[in-house]
Parts: structure tokens; sequence; C-alpha cells
């Protein structure tokens, strides 16, 4: 190992001219620094959607496939990563195993600091072990360089995974090995390596759109509306009913029937209300559709009697 003088700052670790002053400016002085410098973060996520929009269709090839994404950091990178990973199951009703979150120090470094974790290779390379050819991996790291996250990424070309590096370092020493490199430059710091702020705050807007863009690719919404979520609670089932209305059109009485109808499936329920179908015959269209409601749509539309020569509505 180089010693640490031989080793490159990241941007991340460089000191911010910006913020040298910040313990002498008064509270709403130092709240507007950072408010600035956190609006440079989007920016800087802009720049890079189309290295993102590469990943999601890494992603989208993989899950419909049946394979996984693996999502792999450490400290700040892997909480949002397990965060990211987590939300998926009740917006998306995506099942648990589908995308996987791993972080260094295993999960009691959710809540308790392990920052020796991440620089521990043994463990990243035996947590990517589970990995298969055709998954997609995702290392998460602000700086581009962590040992935990590089080793997951290597072992997980080894065994035939595509790879995909999230980063805040253009020139991560990793970048050269993954398919994929995402990297928003959001520069130094306000607080000197503290990447749990524009970092972390990239890496959250990156992930979000990451996987929020992989889920309606493969149909699991329907226009802009949650149709594949949980519905775990009371106002989660009344916004179940609130989606359908807005959905089809139709009164809550029809939505509610419809819903239970189709034994709780949204989605199922949004074809038979708006198509006219049966359940079954909504739920076999959706399975030839892989899920998609405008595909199932059409598929019953192309199916109905109407289109084969029948009686046409009036208009």
């Amino acid at each position: 190992m180089r010693p640490v003088d031989e080793v490159p700052l990241s941007r991340t670790e460089q000191r911010n001219p910006r913020s040298s002053t910040i313990d002498r400016m008064s509270t709403l002085e130092l709240l507007s620094l950072i408010n600035a410098e956190d609006c440079l973060v989007p920016v800087a996520v802009a720049d890079v959607l189309p290295a993102l929009a590469a990943a999601v269709e890494l992603a989208v090839t993989a899950l419909a496939a049946g394979h996984r994404v693996h999502y792999f950091g450490a400290g700040t990178s892997g909480r949002i990563a397990v965060l990211d990973a987590a939300e998926l199951i009740p917006t998306f009703g995506l099942e648990p195993d589908r995308v996987v979150a791993h972080i260094a120090g295993g999960t009691s470094a959710l809540t308790r600091p392990s920052e020796a974790a991440e620089d521990d290779e043994t463990a990243g390379a035996a947590a990517a072990a589970e990995v298969s050819e055709g998954d997609l991996v995702v290392g998460v790291t602000a700086s581009g360089r962590t040992p935990y996250v590089r080793a997951a990424l290597s072992t997980a070309r080894a065994r035939g995974a595509r790879t995909v590096l999230v980063s805040a370092n253009p020139a991560s020493p990793i970048a050269p090995a993954v398919d994929v490199h995402v990297a928003p430059d959001t520069g130094p710091e306000v607080l000197t390596g503290s990447t749990r702020m524009k970092a972390g705050t990239a890496q959250k807007l990156v992930l979000n759109a990451f996987s929020t863009a992989t889920m309606v690719r493969l149909g699991r919404t329907y226009s802009n509306l949650m149709t594949d979520m949980l519905a775990s609670n009371a106002k989660l089932r009344d916004r179940q009913l609130r989606i359908l209305a807005e959905a089809t059109g139709a009164d809550l009485a029809q939505c509610r029937q419809a819903l239970l109808s189709a034994g709780g499936d949204a989605k199922v329920a949004v074809v038979t209300l708006i198509a006219g179908a049966s359940t079954e015959a909504a739920g076999q269209a959706l399975v030839e559709t892989e899920g998609h409601v405008h595909q199932a749509l059409r598929l019953l539309d192309h199916r109905s009697p109407l289109r084969a020569g029948a009686e046409h509505p009036p208009d």
C-alpha cells in the first residue's frame, strides 16, 4: 500500500475555499453557505445522466431476465444503498430478494458506524460470493476507492456479473474495471472530507433515479401512479383506492369492488376498470405483457370482439 502522502486526494477530500471561515459565520450565514453548496449537486448529477441511463439499462436487462441487482457500499454510501433497496419493496411491490444491499460491517453498521469495515477486502469479496452470472452489481463509494467495494466489484466480475460504480470521484482508480461509472463531480465538501453532505446527497439522487427509472421501465407503474405498491396499512389502502380512481376515472365504490374482485391486485383492477375485462382476462393479459399495463390494454383491445368485426360502439 502506498504511503498516505502519495495517494492523490479525490475532490471530495480537498478543502473548499468557500467554507474556510465557517467557524466564524453566524448560524444563518453558515446555513446559507451549506444550501448554496447543496444547490450544486443536482447540476452535477445532470451532467452524468447518460452514464446513469446506461446503468439503468443494465439493471432492466438483469431483472427482466430473473437475475438480481446488488448494491455494495460502506458508511454513508452503504446506508443510502440499504435505504434505496428497502424502499423498493413497499413502493413497487418488488420481491425482497431482487435488489439486495450489502453494507460493510453488516446490518449493525446501519446504526453503529464501523469505519474500519470499509477497508476489509476479504469481507467485500465474501459478500459478493452470492452474486451470480447475469446479476448487476452496483458499488457505491464517494471516494471511488473503498477497498470493500473494490473487492466486491472484482469478485462480481469474476462471477460473470455486470458492474456499475457510483462515486463522486471522476478519477476513481476502480472505474477502469467496471462497465459503467456514474460520477457526479460534487467537488470539495463544506466540511472537508465529510462526504455525508454533497457526495451523499448526490448518491441519494443517483440511486433514487436509478431504481425508480428501472422500476418504471419494468412496468411497475401505470403512468406516474404506483399501481404495484404494497397497501399494508390504512393510509396506503386509502392511497391505493385514490390511485385506482385517478387511473381509471371510476368512483371509489367501483374501485373498491374492482380491487376486491382482483384479490387486492391494483394493477389487475386498473385493467378491468379501463378495459371492461374480467379479472381473469386482465390478469392473463398482464402475465403475457410482463406486467405492463399499457401493453395489456392494447392486447385486450386487439382481442375485443369489436375489433373482430362486431358492432362498433357509438361515438
